[in-house]
This record gives structure tokens, C-alpha cells and sequence, in this order.
């Protein structure tokens, strides 16, 4: 190459950095409306935080008149490979933005403990997330990244946001930015927050320009840019943005191919990014990917799946049944481009819609418990010719059954303890609090048992202390004993599990307001009244 092209070409560099640095600097002294920075560690908001590091470093002290709040997003599932140096970034750049007097503040924002990834699943039960189905979106990024950005409006009256979006990354993304965007002005109205303001400094750059950048201006705090790139290669990957809008979170795309997102990413097929690092001699991260691998594979397995939603309402997904050589096979449908399963149909029990209670109350059916009994309910209904026609169902699917969150802490502990971080010998997969979370939610639904310590014991080979949590309502032989009245007297178990831990909630309280309402609604659900 020419020294004429590699002169044109850093030249062009030069003019980007330069305009983007003098309207980052234009748009800082607009106004006295503190700035909250999205950092995710990838290389479109790299390089929004470099360039805005080095735009206040070339202002005059007295024009440094208002914050800079760099946050970064931890879900608590990051890609273990990375979680540590983006920590180590975010106080390199609080370091040095000490070291020069700059008013930049960094730092994390992290879900609820009761909202983690792991209490929702092995807590509460929830399906692991897939497209249908992203609930892991909401409660890890947006919620814990809108609480701070709410925080500072209150504090503050006004907000600017400032992102590390381009419209060349995606036609949606690009029609998106337009969209909001008012001729003349440089901020744009957030579509959901009140009183913030979405800025975008390098929405016209592409992805060239990106790396071009970053791999000529060095890092103001000290990262190796070129540590970056390589990264970006080893993962066959992009990166998770700081997603911080529910209007426009299903554009963004889903971070399971992301260097930059969530290990346990179940909503994309293949872990693209977990398979890369592999790939490229990071051979520790395999018990994660096949941890990834296997509750990818349970999530629509009817036997680890309850047959009624959260709060016990039943609804039914109808099934097609098709003869194919001479034999009626029931049509499974899957989401996606997954290929359909087909069972025979003398496999199933076929029962009419109108007879399931009857049915499952003479066959002992529990629904929320492991297994599936193969029913099929069917149903007339009226063809569009006037024609009455037998229409089949399935039982629709609801949170784990209690067997199955089990059996994933069981599993996801064993990874624990086997997996050896190079970087991070108290590496965790499940923090403590977690757990202890976890533990309170099977105590109130019904785990008088109280299963978590035994198993943790079990598996990890010591002992925790879990004082923290209060103890279990019932011995294990009062729990037997309330099993077979229940079964004598044909009540669900389930039910009184559940009224007991109510009435344990609201006991000692001297006005019990929503006592009566917690009792209706468990008495008057689905499931009981088919």
C-alpha cells in the first residue's frame, strides 16, 4: 500500500475523530443536563466513552460544569471470559478521570436480586427465555439501567442518554434512530422514559469506522483496543448493547451470538459466541456451553413442565392429527423452524374437554407434578361450511415443575464446581443471595422439606450457613401425614400448601388486609375447576 493511501486514509480517520470530539464538546456546553453514558465493553460504546473522555479532556476546567455517569450492565450471567475486564475497565476509567479532574463517574447497575436469571428459573420456575418468550430482557438489563437513569431525573429534572447506536447496524435500528430524530437538533425524545434524552455521536459512523478508530487512537485509560479486536475474532461474534428501551428491546436482536451477553443465552439455537472461545483454545468455558446446551434442550420437555401457568390458569394449544400410512399420528407443533414430532395417537388418552376434572380426579393426576400422561381433550366445532368438526388439544405448558428447578440447580452447582476460571478463582456461577432467594420462594410454595441446603451439601461437599432463612413449617413426618389426609379426603395437596403459606404470612399482623383475596384467588384456580 502506497504511503499516499495510508496518508488519505488517517487523514479521513483524523477529520471523524475531530468532528465527533468538537459535536460531543457542542452538545456537553448545550446545556446543564448530566450526561449517563451505556458502556456493555463492546466497540461501538468503546468508542462513545473514548470519545467523550477525550472531548472533556480537551475542554477548559471551567466548561467541565456537569456529570458524566458511565454505566455498565452486569446481568449476573455474563460471559465469564469478559465480566472481569469490563470490572477492570470501568475503574481504569474512574482512575484516570480522577487523575485529570474530568466529571466522570462509572458505574454497574444489576438486576434485583429477586428478579436474577437463576431465581426466576430455579425459583419461580420460568421457562428459560426464548424469542416468543424474552423475559430475561426486561429484568436484567432494561429494569436495573432505567433505575438508575430514573434515579438521576429525579435528582437532576432531566436526563441525557447517550448511546453507542448506528444506523448502519440494522435497517430497523436505522429506521428506528430517524424516527425519533428532530431535524436541527441533536437529541432525541426517549420513547418511554419521561424527562430523558437520547444522544447518538456516532450514528453515522459505520463499522469500519469503528475499528478504524479504535486501532489508531489509543485507549485514554490504558486498554489494548488491538486486546479488543482479537477478542471480537475469537468470539465469531458481535456485542450485547446496553439495552435500555422496552419499545424498541425485540429490534436490538438477541445477545446469545454475543461476545458481550448472557453465557446461558437460550434464545438463539447455537451459543455462536461460547462455541468460538472454545474454538480458540478457551477450553474451560465447555461445561458452560453444555450446561447452555442441555437447558436449551429442556425447555419444551412436557415431562419437566407443569400443565398449568403461574397463578393455575389451564389454556390448550390445539394439535392436528394426520393419517400417514394407514396410522393417525398426532401433529407436536414446535416454534421455529424445528422439525414437528410425530406420535401415534393410540399412545394418548383421549378424553372430552367436558370430562378432564372427572378424569384426572379418578386417575390421581397431579398436573404441576414431573411426567406426562399423554391426554388429548377434544372439542367440537364448527367448520366454516356449517360442518361440525372434532378439534384435539393439549394440555398448555407452565412454569418447571418443582422435580425439574431441582434438578437445574443440581446440574448448574455441579458446573460450579467444576469449572476452573483462569482469572478468577472465586468465580461463581449462583452468588449465595441467589440461592438464599431461591430457598424463600420453595419454603413459601411448598418445600417444607426445605431441599436447597441438602442439595448444595450434596453436590458442593460442604456445608453453607443458611440461618438467614427462617425454617421449614412442618417435619417430615407431619408432612407425610398431611399427604395422606389429603389423599384420604381427595384435596390437593398443592392447594393447602399454599393456604397454609398464607395464612403463615399474614399471622401476627393485627390488621391481615388481603388475607380473604390471597384465599379466593388460590381456591378459585384453573386447574381446580376444569
Amino acid at each position: 500500500m502506497s504511503k499516499g493511501i495510508i496518508s488519505n486514509m488517517l487523514t479521513k480517520q483524523n477529520e471523524l475523530a475531530r468532528n465527533a470530539i468538537e459535536e460531543i464538546q457542542k452538545a456537553y456546553k448545550e446545556d446543564s443536563r448530566p450526561w449517563i453514558v451505556g458502556y456493555s465493553g463492546g466497540k461501538d460504546s468503546t468508542v462513545v466513552v473514548q470519545l467523550i473522555f477525550d472531548a472533556l479532556c480537551d475542554l477548559p476546567k471551567n466548561e467541565l460544569h456537569k456529570k458524566v455517569y458511565v454505566i455498565s450492565s452486569d446481568t449476573l450471567v455474563e460471559t465469564p471470559l469478559i465480566i472481569n475486564s469490563i470490572n477492570q475497565t470501568l475503574r481504569r476509567i474512574q482512575d484516570e478521570a480522577l487523575k485529570r479532574g474530568l466529571p466522570l463517574e462509572t458505574h454497574k447497575v444489576k438486576p434485583k436480586i429477586d428478579q436474577s436469571f437463576w431465581v426466576n428459573i430455579i425459583g419461580r420456575g420460568y421457562p428459560s427465555p426464548n424469542q416468543q418468550f424474552r423475559w430475561c430482557t426486561d429484568r436484567l438489563k432494561i429494569d436495573p439501567a432505567n433505575q438508575f437513569v430514573l434515579d438521576k431525573v429525579s435528582d437532576f429534572g432531566e436526563v441525557i442518554m447517550i448511546l453507542g447506536v448506528r444506523e448502519d447496524e440494522s435497517v430497523s435500528r436505522g429506521n428506528t434512530i430517524r424516527s425519533h430524530t428532530i431535524s436541527g437538533k441533536l437529541f432525541m425524545k426517549h420513547t418511554t422514559l419521561a424527562n430523558a434524552y437520547v444522544y447518538a455521536p456516532i450514528r453515522y459512523f459505520s463499522v469500519d469506522d469503528v475499528w478504524d478508530y479504535l486501532l489508531n487512537y489509543p485507549s485514554p485509560w490504558g486498554d489494548d483496543n488491538y486486546e479488543l479486536y482479537s477478542l471480537y475474532q475469537d468470539s465469531n461474534s458481535g456485542e450485547c448493547p446496553l439495552v435500555i428501551d422496552k419499545a424498541t428491546k425485540d429490534q436490538a436482536g438477541s445477545c446469545g451470538n454475543s461476545r458481550f451477553g448472557c453465557w446461558v443465552c437460550t434464545v438463539v439455537n447455537e451459543d455462536k459466541a461460547l462455541n468460538g472461545f472454545i474454538q480458540n483454545g478457551h477450553d474451560w468455558l465447555k461445561p458452560l456451553l453444555d450446561f447452555r446446551n442441555w437447558l436449551t434442550g429442556i425447555r419444551d420437555d412436557r415431562t419437566r413442565r407443569m400443565k398449568y401457568r403461574m397463578h393455575g390458569q389451564v389454556y390448550f394449544n390445539e394439535v392436528k392429527v394426520e393419517e400417514i400410512d394407514g396410522t393417525d399420528y398426532v401433529v407436536v407443533p414446535k416454534k421455529g423452524s424445528r422439525r414437528k414430532d410425530l406420535i401415534k395417537l393410540e399412545e394418548y388418552s383421549i378424553i372430552k374437554r367436558t370430562e378432564l376434572n372427572s378424569y384426572l380426579n379418578a386417575n390421581n393426576i397431579d398436573l404441576s407434578a414431573a411426567g406426562d400422561h399423554k391426554l388429548l381433550v377434544t372439542y367440537k366445532e364448527e367448520g366454516l361450511d356449517g360442518e361440525e368438526l372434532t378439534k384435539y388439544a393439549q394440555l398448555g405448558l407452565g412454569p418447571y415443575t418443582f422435580e425439574a428447578r431441582k434438578e437445574i440447580l443440581n446440574n448448574l452447582l455441579k458446573v460450579q464446581k467444576e469449572v476452573q476460571h483462569p482469572d478468577d478463582p472465586h468465580f461463581e456461577l449462583i452468588k449465595k443471595e441467589e440461592l438464599i432467594e431461591i430457598r424463600k420462594i420453595w419454603l413459601k410454595n411448598g418445600d417444607w422439606e426445605d431441599s436447597l441446603p441438602s442439595i448444595y451439601s450434596e453436590v458442593m461437599g460442604y456445608e453453607e450457613d443458611w440461618d438467614v432463612v427462617e425454617k421449614p413449617i412442618f417435619e417430615k413426618d407431619q408432612i407425610s401425614d398431611l399427604e395422606l389426609l389429603c389423599d384420604e379426603y381427595n384435596l390437593d395437596i398443592n392447594v393447602i400448601k399454599q393456604l397454609v403459606s398464607i395464612e403463615k404470612a399474614y399471622s401476627g399482623l393485627k390488621v391481615r388486609r388481603g388475607l380473604m383475596d390471597e384465599i379466593r384467588k388460590t381456591l378459585t384456580q384453573d386447574y381446580l375447576h376444569l
